[in-house]
């Protein structure tokens, strides 16, 4: 079944919440995507096998040049086929049409080959305060 991508593409709170909860575990929220995708994002890409959501990624920014890659999700039962890496991509070429001059990502060490190899990401040092 083939997969679309589109940024800035309309989405319900609800499956996006659902979404995230299984990429990342946690019990199901009723957060606001909608709103905080709109208040404090340069963009976002969704991916929709059929009408299903089946992948996201949010590229927040700091209203100057630094955007900020956040949220790459897919679905569990739509994972290891290359959702993953076309969000990346359609969510890079969007970022290189505005005004941004760099494009950062933070994630798990489990995922380094996904952002360094699939994605084209290059290592650099940073640092991390835990705040909670």
């Amino acid at each position: 079944m083939e997969v679309s991508y589109e940024g800035a593409a309309p989405f319900d709170n609800a499956e996006l919440n659902a979404l995230h909860a299984e990429a990342f575990d946690h019990r199901l929220l009723e957060d606001d995507w909608q709103a905080q995708v709109q208040t404090h994002s340069l963009g976002w890409v969704c991916a929709r096998q059929s009408e299903e959501l089946v992948g996201f990624v949010n590229v927040a920014w700091d209203g100057g040049v630094h955007a900020f890659l956040l949220d790459t999700i897919v679905s569990e039962k739509s994972g290891r086929q290359g959702i993953g890496t076309r969000l990346v991509e359609v969510a890079v070429a969007e970022a290189r049409a505005t005004d941004c001059e760099w494009l950062h990502v933070d994630f798990d060490d489990h995922l380094r080959e996904f952002y360094f190899e699939a994605c084209g990401f290059s290592p650099v040092n940073a640092g991390l305060i835990r705040l909670a």
